[in-house]
């Protein structure tokens, strides 16, 4: 008997004396912790702070206020208001408010930081901002704010390597991405031959879907979040606009909408989508049809708490629930 046949033998005769186990069972690897072990927590969202007003305080506040609340990490909608300059300065300065975050922070773009965008001579600039915004708020797999989380960015698949907006963490048991859909129809342009961006866009955010919710089965996560500005009306009724004057063909979250009510109603969690269309007249809560929630946010912040395991699974931490 060779000395490695000898020591495992030894180590199998104590364990049975003793009455442990030979060998302790060992988790499946890719597993996220069950909903009778995962803890609950909670995360915060930023609306869109600069939606009815251009001071940066607004946003300053919201992140100070947010974080007050403990939150394991931030999701903030929008840098800059559309009246402010779309200029490298700004951007960088806006950087900076974000990264003194003391939680881990991520942005998912507005329409107002980049398809409202013009230069000098009054033309639509909007492409060449949207990817000066990549290069400075999405420069590495790590979020923003001073302890920083690693994200998963559309932008590591070559074939998308312009999306780096585009990001997916998983915390607790449940999935949260960001998608970048715009305000204002998803920079849809009706004009002909000018829909290059949203359509280049329109594949990628496809593509990145299918990927979220092909994860999100296979580790058999209890539930999608999905961060975006513009707001997808997926509790609207089919052909019905929110554009007050637009038809259905000029719908530009259309496509999009109806990818993810299929995805949801083939997963069997919750898939919860916040944007930053709140009227911020009404408290926001979050709305329920089926396992599809919605939450619309104005220039306000919200802690929604996540409990694995229970019913509801997303509540807001000062109620505004509809039952699901």
């Amino acid at each position: 008997m060779t000395r490695r046949a000898a020591l495992l033998l030894t180590a199998l005769l104590a364990a049975v004396s003793s009455g442990a186990p030979a060998f302790a069972a060992q988790p499946a690897a890719g597993k996220v912790s069950s909903a009778k072990t995962a803890r609950g927590f909670q995360f915060g969202a930023i609306g869109h702070a600069f939606k009815a007003d251009a001071d940066e305080a607004l946003l300053k506040r919201a992140i100070a206020e947010v974080n007050q609340e403990k939150p394991a990490f931030i999701v903030a909608t929008g840098i800059k208001a559309a009246s402010e300059p779309c200029s490298d300065r700004l951007y960088s300065q806006r950087k900076q408010v974000l990264d003194e975050s003391p939680r881990p922070i991520i942005v998912s773009p507005a329409g107002s930081d980049w398809s409202e965008c013009r230069n000098s001579a009054g033309r639509s600039n909007a492409v060449e901002r949207l990817n000066r915004i990549r290069e400075v708020f999405y420069p590495d797999s790590n979020s923003l704010g001073a302890q920083p989380l690693t994200l998963t960015r559309l932008s590591a698949t070559a074939k998308f390597r312009s999306y780096a907006e585009n990001a997916y963490w998983e915390h607790g048991g449940v999935l949260f991405a960001t998608l970048n859909l715009p305000a204002k129809n998803n920079h849809y342009l009706p004009e002909a031959g000018r829909n290059s961006e949203y359509e280049d866009r329109l594949v990628a955010n496809r593509a990145w879907l299918h990927r979220l919710f092909t994860l999100a089965q296979r580790r058999g996560v209890q539930g999608v979040v999905l961060f975006s500005d513009g707001d997808l009306g997926v509790h609207a009724e089919e052909g019905f606009s929110l554009l007050s004057g637009f038809g259905d063909k000029q719908d530009g979250f259309k496509q999009v909408r109806k990818q993810v009510r299929a995805q949801a109603e083939k997963f069997k969690g919750k898939v919860l989508l916040i944007d930053g269309q709140g009227d911020g007249k009404t408290a926001p809560a979050i709305t329920w049809q089926g396992n599809l929630g919605h939450l619309g946010l104005g220039t306000e912040w919200e802690a929604v708490k996540v409990q694995p395991g229970s019913a509801a699974l997303f509540t807001l931490k000062d109620g505004g629930d509809t039952a699901p």
